[in-house]
């Protein structure tokens, strides 16, 4: 059986070794974002605001979905990758048994949870109208396929543990193709409204699912599993739930943030104004998964050098990504304040005063952006390096820490205020979590490999 050792790391260039993960990872994550953001268009052209306000106020509900297949895939998968680095295959197989449990577990409560309690969620954000009524029908498609939203997002960050970087990102395009095939024919073509772009979702998500589950009982696959042999170790189950535990308040901390600003807005403003703040969030959707992607593909590498104690190439790692994290950031930055119009235009059917509001979202909101970049960045290292605590400090740091300028900045400016929370509180946390992050690499970078340290004995 092929080892990560000998196929994925090359012992002499780190860059080459992070590229190999982070280009798939960050592929697929861009496939993904894609058909996210065409969903977008095709609800702003054919439904209007009301619409991209009835898909804006459900995602804070979907967003627990897609945290919980996060929360599996980066804390399993940071554990595979680190039972490889030990050689110790059997634990790895263990764990990828033990996260196929975990997402049925997961996805039977979240069915339940949601057809109990979807409707009274979107009415605490203040949906009233078609609003609410599309948000409900969307996300009562999602409560009945919940398992199948977790493992769309979980199994190809296994597929990507298991040395198939390049197998996981095709299955994350093909469902990303099926998906926007569908949604022009039930959205455009069929008339479903909402309905129909979560049916088109589900679709894609159960096909990424069935063909994920048959790779891992292939041969083609280097943990292959057989019925004959599954068994679910708690012990490791309680561990995948704490490392992975930041990813989910990454999507938690998120969803919040969103139901947030829906209920702000439609308090201090209107529906416009959600639907303003949806296509604001489709618009920076492309670089946030990118810094995700630029995330997911770093941790493969910085959780086996870490099993190796290679403490030099963990730092060398995280400071190629954190560069190209910023930097892509800015440009973006860049790109959405020199075509604001042209960007907007996208996801409006001549609605001006939707323009003109998504526009001053634009660039109130999103002039720091490239802070959530490194955050989440940050946030994944310390789950790469087997410590969740410090993970789930950033991840609860950056939720808590925009509690207090969501109060009172509304409060001094209205609307602007709403938009210029995020950013301003950005920069406060970004002078907590730089300095910590850099200081850990730099102590970590002093680890020495256990053949040298008797070497040197």
């Amino acid at each position: 059986m092929q080892e990560i050792t000998s196929s994925s790391i090359d012992p002499n260039s780190t860059s080459k070794t992070f590229w190999r993960f982070a280009i798939p990872s960050i592929a697929a994550m861009l496939v993904n974002g894609l058909y996210q953001v065409i969903d977008g268009m095709f609800v702003g052209h054919y439904i209007g605001y009301e619409g991209l306000a009835g898909i804006n106020l459900a995602w804070p509900v979907i967003g627990v979905l897609a945290g919980l297949g996060l929360l599996v895939g980066m804390g399993a998968g940071s554990i595979i990758s680190i039972f490889r680095g030990e050689n110790q295959q059997v634990k790895a197989q263990q764990t990828l048994y033990t996260a196929l449990g975990l997402i049925g577990i997961a996805g039977l409560l979240m069915m339940i949870f949601l057809n109990m309690l979807a409707p009274t969620l979107l009415i605490a954000q203040g949906a009233t109208g078609n609003a609410l009524e599309m948000g409900i029908a969307y996300i009562e498609v999602f409560s009945w396929g919940a398992v199948f939203t977790i493992a769309a997002g979980a199994l190809p960050m296994l597929i990507r543990n298991d040395d198939s970087p390049n197998f996981s990102t095709g299955l994350m395009m093909a469902g990303a193709i099926i998906n926007i095939v569908l949604d022009y024919l039930f959205i455009g073509h069929f008339g479903w409204a909402l309905k129909g772009a979560a049916v088109a979702t589900i679709i894609a998500q159960i096909s990424i699912t069935l063909v994920a589950v048959l790779y891992f009982f292939s041969r083609y696959s280097q943990l292959r599993l057989s019925v004959r042999n599954a068994c679910f170790n708690v012990s490791i189950a309680l561990k995948t739930v704490g490392l992975g535990t930041s990813s989910l308040l990454m999507y938690a901390y998120f969803s919040f943030m969103v139901a947030l600003h829906n209920k702000l807005f439609m308090s201090y403003g209107s529906a416009v104004h959600v639907g303003a703040y949806a296509i604001v969030g489709y618009l920076v959707t492309m670089y946030y998964l990118l810094a995700e992607g630029i995330s997911s593909g770093m941790q493969p590498p910085v959780s086996y050098y870490y099993g190796a104690k290679q403490g030099e190439k963990i730092r060398a790692t995280l400071v190629l990504a954190a560069k190209i994290v910023a930097f892509t950031g800015l440009i973006a930055i860049a790109v959405l304040n020199i075509f604001p119009n042209t960007l907007v235009n996208l996801f409006s059917q001549n609605e001006p005063q939707l323009a003109a509001e998504t526009i001053n979202g634009i660039r109130l909101h999103l002039f720091a952006m490239f802070l959530d970049g490194l955050f989440a960045l940050a946030s994944v290292y310390f789950m790469a390096i087997d410590k969740g605590g410090k993970a789930l400090a950033i991840s609860l740091g950056n939720m808590l820490i925009q509690l207090p300028f969501l109060y009172f900045m509304p409060k001094l400016m209205g609307v602007d205020g709403i938009w210029l929370a995020v950013p301003l509180s950005n920069i406060a946390l970004a002078f907590v979590v730089i300095p910590m992050v850099w200081m850990d690499i730099n102590r970590r970078a002093l680890m020495k490999p256990d053949h040298e340290m008797a070497l040197a004995n």
